[in-house]
Order: structure tokens, then sequence, then C-alpha cells
């Protein structure tokens, strides 16, 4: 949620960022709407002034009756009050969360902006088969049978991918909690945050709807859900969905903070809006399983903590040897809660192009004043910032791993990194 405050003081800044997110909100009537609402405050509290003055005296009947009529004008104001403050809500709930300075100007995907490109490209000497065709040559991925149980959109992995998973999983869980590499990648990107390890968590999969509407990202359609309307509950798309929310209505600290979890999750997203959509295989599916690094920022080291996180992205991707890209994403990109936001993309040699991987986000105070969420400093309260970065999607870094590691013979070399988690070199 933005500050009602700040855009009452500053309106034009809304709606500039209303129009660089492609986003139509009637800012100047929620201005007319908080006027009135201002006007029937100060109304009522006169009315309540009166009231107080009036109840201090042994009242006679022509008075009891008049106390009678001043209630009954308060009531009849504070439904007024109630009913703006609904429609300032529903408007407000609409505008986005301002993008930064430095974010480069666009109208879609096709104005976002390439960073740099890392790694070199795998090249092949024999016929090159496609992951899925691979895959299922090695019966490690099978999605006919998927399609039997589940319908389309799903997979199952199998034998040596399965654990390839979790040698993934393992693989980032040791990196991220040990001292040392967060310290080296700070050092190294010469960033100036706080040398702190990540806490690993296991999140519920199901939240409240509400909780959801809290995060943002339905009001505009950012991400379409899966709903349980008898249970009342949500399915995650992604750990951030239940991470994020952890402190809702608490107060944290200055000194404990930057807060980082790492959190390990089954994701499930609805893919409505992409039908016909890389349909085949595991690439856009409707469950998948992710990492997922949630940080809760001081105000002042949120931008240098968003450069934190994908600093991580590109050391994990390094550590796979995996060639990638980074995406600095355009205004008109931008999901409704995030200010700042890059993408990683693998590259993938059946499609010859690179395909997202990792994203990573600044909501700068957007979420957290929609969950309440702050922290005390110097006996004051304010809002933190929340930053979210992917770790690894684990089906797509798959896809990845397969395409660029593939061999003459039709088998799959294991980045060295992974080998001791997996305890075999090839499939």
């Amino acid at each position: 949620m933005i500050d009602l405050k700040q855009l009452l003081k500053n309106p034009e800044i809304f709606k500039k960022a209303c129009e660089k997110k492609n986003v139509k909100v009637d800012i100047d009537l929620l201005i007319e709407k908080k006027k009135q609402q201002n006007f029937f405050i100060k109304q009522r509290d006169e009315l309540q002034h009166q009231l107080n003055i009036k109840s201090k005296t042994k009242p006679d009947p022509n008075t009891i009756e008049e106390l009678k009529k001043i209630k009954e004008e308060i009531k009849q104001i504070n439904e007024k009050i109630d009913i703006l403050e609904k429609e300032i809500f529903e408007i407000a709930r609409k505008i986005p969360n301002p993008p930064l300075g430095n974010v480069p100007v666009g109208k879609d995907e096709n104005d976002n902006v390439v960073l740099k490109e890392v790694g070199e490209k795998p090249k092949f000497d024999f016929v090159f088969s496609d992951y899925l065709t691979l895959a299922e040559e090695l019966d490690i991925i099978d999605v006919k049978r998927a399609s039997k149980i589940s319908g389309s959109r799903f997979g199952y992995l199998k034998g040596k991918a399965a654990i390839l998973e979790f040698a993934l999983v393992k693989f980032v869980f040791d990196e991220l909690t040990n001292f040392e590499t967060i310290e080296r990648i700070i050092k190294e990107n010469k960033l100036n945050v706080k040398v702190k390890e990540f806490i690993p968590i296991v999140p519920p999969v199901m939240i409240k709807p509400e909780i959801m509407g809290g995060l943002g990202y339905v009001d505009n359609g950012d991400i379409e859900v899966f709903k349980i309307p008898e249970d009342n509950l949500v399915l995650v798309g992604t750990a951030e969905h239940s991470l994020v929310p952890y402190y809702k209505d608490e107060v944290l600290y200055e000194k404990d903070l930057p807060i980082r979890f790492l959190g390990f999750s089954s994701c499930f997203r609805r893919e409505a809006g992409s039908y016909g959509k890389d349909v085949r295989g595991i690439l856009r599916v409707h469950q998948f399983d992710k990492l997922e690094m949630v940080s809760f920022s001081l105000p002042e080291k949120s931008v240098e903590e968003h450069r934190f996180l994908l600093a991580i992205e590109e050391y994990l991707m390094q550590k796979l040897k995996i060639p990638y890209r980074i995406l600095h994403i355009c205004t008109g990109d931008l999901g409704h809660p995030v200010a700042e936001k890059f993408d990683i993309e693998a590259w993938i040699p059946s499609e010859n192009k690179y395909r997202e991987t990792h994203s990573c986000s600044n909501t700068t105070d957007f979420q957290a004043r929609r969950l309440n969420i702050k922290f005390k400093r110097k006996n004051k309260l304010e809002y933190v910032h929340i930053l979210n970065g992917t770790a690894f999607a684990i089906g797509r870094t798959i896809i990845a791993i397969i395409e660029n590691y593939q061999t003459k013979d039709k088998r799959i070399k294991i980045p060295e990194a992974l080998i001791k988690y997996t305890g075999f070199e090839i499939i």
C-alpha cells in the first residue's frame, strides 16, 4: 500500500508511477474523497466536543433531547466516513509502488534492459536433443503419465532427476547458511550490507486470501492463484507468499535487521494467461518446487540489500557454470508492489535463447504497510523494506543443466558443485 500522506503531498509522483506502470487509477477522485472524509471527520469531532461539554452538566429534558440529536448526527456522519474509507481503500490499493529513479522506463518486457551476459555458451559437435527428449530417453522426467493423472502442465521427476532436485536444495542451504560464503559474496561485490546468514524455513503452502491480498500481487492480476473456497485458503505461487507475512502486525528492532529467510516449498500457479504457451515439458507448469530468499531490511539499506540478493543469484549460477544474462526490468513490466526488479535468464541451447530462471525484487515499504510490519529505531516506529529473490526454481534449473551439460553419447554431466550431493557424476 502506498503512503496516503505522501500521495496527498505529492500526487504527481503517484500519477507518474501509474503512467510508467501502465495502470489507470483516478488519483484525483481519491484526493476528492479524502477531502470529503476529512471534512466529515472535522464535523464529527466538533459535535463530539459539544457532546462532551453538555454531558458534564446535569441535563434537563431539553438538553437530553439535544444530546440524542447530536449522537444521531455523529452516528450518521460516522457511517459516511466509513463508506468513504472503503471507497478510498479500493482506489488506493490499485495504485502501484512507484518505480525507483534508476529503473528503465518502458511499456512491456520488450523494453527490459540487458545489463550483461556471463559464461560461455556450449557448442555441440553432435546432434543435440532438447531437454525433454533427452530426459524421456533417460526416463528421468515423465509428463505423459503425469498428464493421465493430473492433466496438462504437470510432470514427474524420476530417479536421478529427483536426486538432482534435492542436491540443488542441499547445495543452496549449505551455501546461504555459511558465514564465510556470505562474507565473500559481500566483499567481492563491494557491498555495504551486514554479513549475516539466511535462516532456513519450510513454510506453509496454503495461506488466507487476505494475506495474499496484503502482498499486493492480486490487485492488478500479477499472479493467478489456485483457490480452496471450502477452507477459505489459497495455494502460494512461491515461498515468498508465506515468508513475507511472517512478521505481520509485529514490531522488529533495528539491531536485528536485516533478517534473511531462505524458504523451500512447492509452488502453484494457474497459468491461465499463458494458454498454449510452453505447454510441452516442465518449463511452465502448475506445480513446481522453488528456493526463495526474503529479506527484511532497513529502508536506507534496501537498495544495496537488493544488489546483494542479485549477487547471490549470480554466485549460484556461476557455481553451476550455466551461461546467463541479467535483465533490468522496465517500469511497464514491474509487478504491482515492486519498485525495482532484476531477472536472470539461463541459456537454453535447444531454443537458442535465454529463459528466465530467477527474479529479484525490492518492494520497499509497500508490502510492509499492507501487512503492518514495522521496526523500532530510537523510540520511533518505521516500516521495514521487504525484498525477495529466487535462489533456484528447481524445474527450470534442471532444464538448464540437462541442456548445457548433455554429452555426445546422450547422457548428462552433473555440475561439479553438485557431485558431492548427488553421489554420481553423470546421468
